[in-house]
């Protein structure tokens, strides 16, 4: 199948590899032998998994983290000795695909076109540092019929009965020395089980296998498979009650197995039905078929395929968790797991299947804590489908509903369908593709933003093939497709091989929506809230300002919150910002009392998984929910499941509550629908801790009580209302996070929470990380009657006047504030990359900090506390002191003021922060004077706020004075200052003068200093003002080839300390002239920076983003920017695997970024936490001696780097410390323009004011370096690399801790890395292999070297594939190197390239390249075009045949994204989000999917045909001209900035004709020549779209001009 070449090729990259591990990863002869025997037949895909480098070993499966550490032969206790760890946090992303027949037709071609499409995603799966140790790959086949016959007849002498009379499975038994005994006690079970049911068992057939090629991993933990024989009993006679019958033989087996095995025996059948066959195991995907023999078989045939390869965060083995599963086969990330597992467990209560009826709860709940997130998904769908009278289509649109909230797209009748199915489940969310078959359907959806790539074609001869790339079927010529297309965001593919043809999704889903009469049992059953308060009559209590200051002060409001976080909210209707990151102490250190939300950090998406952006997105986002009771989720759709309460807005007003707790909703007959029982959560004050817990267990009892009506036959509430009205000065309120979380876990565990709503009526809920908490654990709705005392208060007092220069009423500022309170509680759900309310509610996605497992247990279940903390006693003496500030002794009511704590702003004698006035001006005088004494009290200063604030001052250094030596043997401070860099802040959140200076002064130290996202000046390339880490936001501002080629790291930053999982925004009064140049955009208009999703979906996305930076760069490190989390460990190994060079480490405290309070308070974790986990992660995985590590956040002195050399680091960042050394005084006005000081801004005036110099940053960092050397020799270590990770040196300082920190564990930061896994390196000891030495650039460099000496054209013509990947980017790289920005003349390299353009072709492709594709392309098609030519068009002989290429797409998703300069021209469609960032480029189109030109600073972009959804978001420069004969284009155009306007000039008309006659030229278009024929008429259906601050700016401009002439 494969030329010789390619033979060569992957014999080359095994020695490439095994060379490139030096010594770290060696392999025995026979390993390396049997990858070069593979190569012969499958060279290309050996060749493509040692691009991957020193791969990794799979994820775990049913493996805790103890029997993890097992593996390891860990030197560690896990019992008694904790690590931070943790096997539930691994991730795993996946490349997907399907073939079928669509006759049915079962054939050899389909089992061998499904193992190509397998191996030719080998770039999309994982390996380890043994490349025949993968992640895990499979394939389902349809049963092949012929083969098993043969196969029964010869084994057991049987005729098997007709097709689906009969069912066939491969089954894993656990290996080990008994495992004869314990496969006879399986095989009795499952046989046993058969019977009962009524079934025949025929037979247990060894399944053969070749196990020469594996690894050392997967040969471990190999199990031994056979197949299982069963047919139809007597009793038996349809076919769907046989395949019942199969689920519950195979449930009922797990159980009984479970239960003498225990959950992580290694027995496990992989499917079980008359339908389909799987064939998976910890496998790479080109060992799959080598591996099972009947995979060779020349008789094994089949109509249909699904295939996987799995990337996994992890190098732990697993047979099991390789996919597909028993229906489908998974490439995505479930954000909303836990919430959807706890829903499933607490429907057990309700749910009765009307197949199984009495056998239902064998089947239930679906869902298990020992299954992947891929494998409850599949749990999930098998239910629906199996125990229910769902199809599998219908079934797939519950779980993964289309965006069907303001879809102006949808008809109602779907729209109906989904919000009727909202009312029975939940959706699944998350970035998804799920391919599915039951044999009467193989089909694949998508999730509703489109957050993962899938491509198909339809074939002449009646074959589909879907994958997650094209050109997985190299042998497959264009002239035989007749259908190239793709699967859009929320869609469905679904072939029906009853009617034998592809069924188009809007007809299943019309066909689905229509049976039923969802639209009439919505609108007779729901209720709405909303509605229901404005008829209700229910007025609220007037509010009584007398008592206000006490309640406030009770219920922990401060002068700060109400004055920086509510007024602001109430006035403007959005968060106020902040800037400089979060210094002050976290809650379990502050000797202030602290709520119990502020212990919860928000978890955010970051690398396996994308967040979403929650402004230019928000069309796929939703608040609605609908709460109360549930139906069965089992029984057959009807009027009952759409009795539910509808909230539209979950921060309930005044009067919704009233209405809930004063009303009863009735029926059209007058019966009660909706009722509510109101619980106190307030206890008597001075009651202890016993009180507090007396009054958590008593409101759960009532709460369920309630529920479940009394013993007289009441019938029991819909809804329960948490209220602590009652409090004052004899009662205090439970926390309301407290109360919630309880009752909702406990109706969990009672099966009770579907059967009622939670409603919380509370005065502590007042900021948005409040909401977002009591929603993450359960509330469906909160009044937060104090929220809205204290601004009305605020209004009657003048301050909302004062502030917003104008009068508002209550209900106004009522309104801004609800309306500020759902923008950020979106905000917080889309971190996550989570769309909807409903799937958030009780997702639980926080993990707490400083809390103890007796609080978490009893009310967060389920919830990651690693450092223990604060118990019920603490948080006891929090509550009674906020009352005691509310009700002192001997006091009036108008003495009593609102506390001010300082959380915010440091103030004298509140809150503890790491910066203070004296700090800095020690610091300050210390960098100017290079005084040691002023130094050494800052450094003094700082370690005693240390103490107050942060982890680190919680831990001491264990000297041995006999191990101490000499402090002139130590190395230089010179080696020392080497590792340390600078933050990345770029330029325009900082002044030229401050962005040189911090160059300057770590190029001068040898160090390093970072651009951030904004470009850099390429005149200071030349220089010492060159930056040498250039980083980038994947193709964000100013990223060109001459950009990438002129750094030594180029970091990809997928979080920012300041604001995880967030994007940014520079104001137009930043967007200086200069800042507007080095970021290639229009000067005035307003920048913003979405989060990091465009292109990086998942981890093989990230790995593809690494593999073309280090093209763009050969010579220098890629370095992934992470922010500390829990799980970033994980996501750290992952990073690892997609052969990052560096991983940095932000402690989420950090940052110079502006951004909403609640991002800067409530997201992140400290940096110690993040840098151990992922240090033992990292060695636990052997991982840790191919990469760098770096740390940042908040370092300030040499103890600070010597702690964060101990736990892992090897380099060290800065950033606030440095800006004060240059005059910083910390204002924290950085995003105002207003800094004082010259630094965080662009005003000419201001920055005059600057007056810091490079020896003022050299300073500090060499008096820092020297303290670090004073540690070093008191500790014994002469070199700085022989410290690190050296936890042994660090313990705890027990001095000065308080009534909550005392409860602190930090021994799971402490457990030393090494005795995780003796046998692995803790430093950096040796390089990645990225492959780049068999790269097809080498061969193109080589063929235009002509060009690149003497600028002589040159033309290359060569056949590519898929795997062809990032084609032309190390060319450019070549241009860039020699003639820099300018590149060469046009033309002067032109590639005629036929086939299939691999991912990311033409990434930077440089000045004076022409690129042409004869074919089609993938995703990332001319990302960061940086001056290049693409065209990319079908073969003429296709065209020749009929094909009309405008119908068909010919690029994937994101291309053009970050393009700078050049044109790009694709005769065909484009997939979603072309153009996003676009700011230079040309780019004519013959139709786009969702998102076209988003974010969109700059350039030209042409579309010829259609666009998707959401046009134009973000957009803020350059035009965008849309053909729109039929009106259809504005409702599908984003408003926000732009306007729609006609070609109103003649030199505009002329222009674009100019555009699309490059076009017809590049590709030959004939939709562009039939435009160009009749211009006149045809150039009035073009809209054109004009970004409004772009269009102000260009008539600026040109008045400007004129005025000047």
């Amino acid at each position: 199948m494969y030329s010789s070449s390619r033979t060569k090729v992957a014999k080359q990259a095994v020695r490439s590899a095994h060379a490139s591990s030096n010594g770290a990863a060696r392999r025995s002869n026979s390993t390396l032998t049997s990858a070069l025997r593979l190569s012969n037949r499958r060279g290309l895909a050996t060749a493509l998994k040692l691009q991957q480098g020193l791969m990794l070993r799979p994820a775990v499966a049913y493996y805790s983290t103890e029997q993890i550490l097992k593996l390891r032969g860990a030197k560690i206790d896990p019992k008694t000795q904790k690590v931070l760890y943790n096997a539930n946090d691994e991730k795993e992303n996946c490349g997907v695909g399907l073939i079928a027949n669509l006759k049915s037709v079962p054939s050899r071609h389909v089992v061998e076109v499904a193992d190509e499409m397998l191996v030719r995603m080998a770039h999309r799966g994982g390996c380890g540092s043994d490349p025949a140790s993968g992640d895990g790959a499979g394939m389902l086949f349809g049963m092949p019929d012929s083969f098993m016959r043969t196969k029964a007849k010869e084994l057991f002498g049987v005729d098997l009965p007709p097709m689906g009379q009969y069912a066939v499975a491969n089954v894993f038994f656990p290996p080990g020395s008994d495992t004869k005994t314990i496969m006879g006690d399986c095989k009795e079970i499952v046989e046993r089980v058969v019977k009962e049911r009524g079934l025949n068992f025929v037979g247990w057939r060894p399944v053969p296998v070749d196990n020469s090629m594996l690894g050392k991993e997967p040969l471990d933990s190999e199990p031994i498979t056979e197949q299982i024989f069963i047919t139809m009993g007597s009793k038996t006679k349809e076919r769907q009650v046989f395949e019942q019958e199969l689920v519950l033989v195979r449930k009922l087996a797990e159980i009984e197995t479970e239960d003498m095995l225990g959950p992580e025996s290694g027995f496990y059948i992989n499917s079980l039905t008359a339908n389909h066959i799987t064939y998976k195991g910890q496998l790479t995907p080109e060992q799959v078929s080598q591996y099972y023999l009947d995979l060779q078989d020349p008789s094994f045939l089949s109509h249909l395929a699904l295939v996987h390869s799995r990337f996994s965060t992890n190098t732990f083995p697993s047979w099991e968790r390789a996919q597909p599963i028993r229906m489908m086969c998974h490439n995505g990330e479930i954000n909303t797991l836990r919430g959807n597992k706890n829903w499933m467990y607490s429907r057990g209560g309700i749910m009765e299947s009307p197949i199984f009826g009495d056998d239902s709860s064998f089947l239930l709940p679906g869902v298990s804590d020992n299954m992947s997130d891929s494998g409850n998904f599949d749990g999930v769908l098998e239910l629906l489908t199996k125990a229910s009278n769902r199809s599998l289509p219908e079934s797939v649109m519950m779980m993964i509903p289309e965006a069907w909230q303001d879809n102006d797209n949808l008809t109602d009748t779907k729209k109906a369908f989904y919000e009727y199915n909202s009312c029975v489940m939940e959706p699944w969310d998350g970035p998804a593709m799920v391919a599915f078959t039951d044999s009467r359907y193989i089909g694949a959806t998508l999730d509703r933003n489109g957050l993962r790539p899938s491509r198909y074609y339809v074939t002449k001869d009646d074959h589909v093939i879907l994958s997650s790339e094209i050109g997985v079927c190299p042998e497959l010529p264009d002239e035989e497709v007749k259908i190239k297309h793709r699967l859009e965001p929320g869609k469905m593919f679904l072939v029906d091989f009853e009617t034998q043809r592809i069924v188009p999704d809007n007809e299943i889903k019309e066909q689905i929506a229509s049976e039923r009469p969802y639209a009439d049992w919505v609108k007779q059953g729901t209720m709405d809230l909303s509605a229901w308060a404005k008829t209700s009559g229910s007025q609220p209590d007037p509010m009584n300002f007398n008592l206000t200051n006490r309640k406030l002060n009770m219920f922990g409001f401060s002068s700060e919150k109400l004055e920086m976080l509510l007024l602001p909210m109430a006035v403007g209707g959005k968060e106020a910002l902040g800037s400089m990151g979060n210094d002050a102490a976290l809650a379990v250190l502050s000797e202030y009392p602290r709520q119990v939300n502020d212990y919860f950090k928000q978890l955010f998406a970051q690398v396996t998984n994308p967040p979403i952006d929650p402004i230019r997105e928000e069309i796929v986002m939703s608040l609605v929910c609908p709460v109360g009771p549930e139906g069965n989720l089992l029984a057959d759709p009807g009027p009952e499941h759409s009795q539910r309460l509808v909230v539209r807005h979950p921060v309930l007003t005044l009067e919704e509550m009233a209405t809930l707790k004063n009303n009863t909703f009735k029926g059209p007959d007058g019966s009660s629908k909706f009722k509510c029982a109101t619980i106190d959560i307030t206890f008597p004050v001075g009651s202890g801790v016993d009180g507090m817990l007396a009054a958590l267990e008593r409101i759960c009892d009532e709460a369920a009580d309630a529920i479940q009506g009394d013993k007289f036959g009441e019938k029991g509430v819909q809804g329960v209302i948490l209220s602590d009205k009652f409090a004052g000065p004899d009662r205090m309120a439970l926390p309301s996070l407290m109360a919630v979380g309880a009752v909702h876990h406990h109706l969990i565990g009672t099966k009770q929470r579907p059967k009622a709503a939670i409603f919380a009526e509370v005065g502590d809920a007042k900021e948005v990380h409040d909401y977002a908490t009591i929603f993450g654990y359960g509330c469906d709705g909160v009044c937060p009657y104090m929220a809205y005392e204290a601004i009305c208060k605020m209004n009657a007092d003048g301050m909302v006047e004062a502030m917003a220069k104008q009068e508002f009423t209550d209900d106004e500022i009522i309104q801004n504030y609800r309306k500020a309170a759902a923008k950020g509680l979106l905000k917080v759900m889309s971190k996550m990359g989570i769309s909807t309310l409903q799937s958030y509610k009780g997702a639980q996605v926080f993990e707490a900090v400083g809390l103890a497992d007796e609080v978490v247990d009893r009310c967060f279940t389920g919830t990651t506390t690693r450092i223990q903390g604060s118990d019920f006693e603490a948080i006891y003496r929090d509550l009674e002191r906020f009352h005691e500030d509310a009700f002192p002794p001997h006091t009036t009511e108008e003495s009593i003021l609102v506390r001010s704590d300082g959380q915010f702003h440091y103030r004298d004698g509140g809150e503890a922060h790491l910066n203070t006035p004296g700090t800095m001006v020690n610091l300050q005088v210390a960098a100017r004077t290079n005084s040691r004494e002023a130094y050494k009290e800052f450094a003094r200063l700082t370690n005693e706020q240390n103490q107050k604030v942060t982890l680190r001052g919680q831990l001491k250094f264990k000297f041995d004075p006999s191990k101490a030596i000499p402090l002139d043997e130590v190395e230089p401070v010179s080696e020392i200052v080497k590792r340390f860099a600078t933050g990345a802040m770029s330029l325009g959140s900082i002044s030229q003068e401050a962005h040189e200076t911090l160059a300057v002064a770590m190029n001068s130290l040898g160090g390093r200093s970072n651009t951030g996202e904004g470009g850099e000046d390429p005149k200071r390339f030349l220089d010492n003002r060159r930056s040498s880490i250039k980083q980038v936001a994947s193709g964000r501002f100013g990223v060109t080839s001459h950009y990438l080629a002129n750094s030594d790291q180029i970091q990809i930053k997928m979080a920012q300390g300041a604001k995880p999982g967030e994007g940014g925004e520079l104001p137009g009064f930043k967007v200086s002239e200069y800042i507007a140049e080095n970021r290639h955009t229009t000067p005035g208009v307003g920048l913003i920076s979405p989060p990091p999703h465009h292109d990086i979906y998942s981890i093989e996305d990230l790995a593809q983003l690494i593999h073309d930076l280090k093209k763009a760069q050969p010579t220098g490190e890629v370095s992934v920017k992470l922010v500390s989390e829990v799980g970033v460990g994980v996501v750290a190994a992952g990073v690892a695997k997609a052969l990052s060079d560096h991983i940095t480490i932000s402690g989420h405290d950090g940052g110079t970024g502006a951004a909403a309070w609640t991002g800067v308070k409530g997201c992140g974790l400290p940096w110690e936490l993040g840098l151990a986990e992922t240090q033992q992660t990292l060695v636990l995985n052997g991982l840790r001696d191919r990469v760098k590590v770096q740390t940042d956040g908040q370092l300030k002195t040499g103890r600070d780097v010597a702690i964060a050399c101990l736990l892992g680091a090897e380099e060290f960042g800065f950033a606030t410390a440095p800006l004060v050394t240059m005059g910083c005084i910390m204002m924290r006005k950085c995003h105002l323009n207003t800094c004082p000081v010259g630094i965080a801004t662009q005003d000419e005036e201001l920055r005059r004011k600057f007056t810091g110099q490079p020896e003022h940053v050299i300073n500090y960092f060499f008096l820092l370096a020297e303290e670090v050397r004073e540690i070093m020799a008191k500790l014994g270590y002469r070199k700085m690399e022989d410290m690190i990770g050296q936890t042994q040196h660090l313990e705890v300082n027990r001095k000065g801790q308080h009534y909550k920190s005392r409860g602190l564990d930090l021994s799971p930061l402490l457990t030393p890395a090494s005795e995780l896994n003796p046998s692995a390196g803790i430093r950096n000891l040796t390089t990645q292999y990225h492959g780049l030495d068999i790269a097809i650039d080498n061969k193109l460099i080589a063929a235009a070297k002509d060009a690149l000496e003497n600028k002589k054209p040159v033309v290359i013509s060569e056949k590519i594939e898929n795997t062809d990947r990032t084609l032309g980017t190390m060319l450019s790289y070549e241009v860039s190197k020699r003639y820099g920005a300018e590149g060469l003349p046009d033309d002067t390299i032109t590639l005629n390239l036929e086939g299939k353009g691999g991912q990311s072709f033409g990434f930077t492709l440089a000045k004076g390249i022409t690129a042409n594709v004869i074919g089609d392309a993938n995703d990332y098609t001319g990302k960061g075009l940086s001056g290049g030519k693409i065209a990319v068009f079908p073969k003429p002989e296709v065209l020749e045949d009929g094909f009309v290429a405008e119908e068909h797409v010919v690029v994937g998703n994101v291309c053009l994204y970050g393009a700078t300069s050049g044109k790009a021209f694709f005769r065909g469609k484009a997939g979603e989000r072309f153009c996003v960032r676009n700011s230079g480029a040309l780019a004519v189109v013959e139709g786009v999917g969702d998102h076209g030109c988003e974010y969109m600073t700059g350039g030209v972009m042409v579309c010829l045909g259609e666009t998707g959804r959401n046009f134009a978001a973000g957009m803020s420069g350059g035009l965008a001209y849309v053909y729109d004969p039929e009106g259809k284009f504005p409702a599908r155009c984003n408003m926000g900035l732009v306007g729609l306007e006609s070609i109103d000039s003649e030199d505009e008309k002329e222009e674009v004709f100019g555009y699309i006659q490059e076009h017809v030229a590049a590709t030959g278009s004939s939709l562009g020549a039939k435009m160009l024929e009749n211009w006149d008429a045809n150039y009035k259906n073009f809209v054109k779209v004009y970004p409004h601050d772009y269009k102000r700016v260009v008539e600026e401009r040109a008045r400007a001009a004129a005025e000047a002439a």
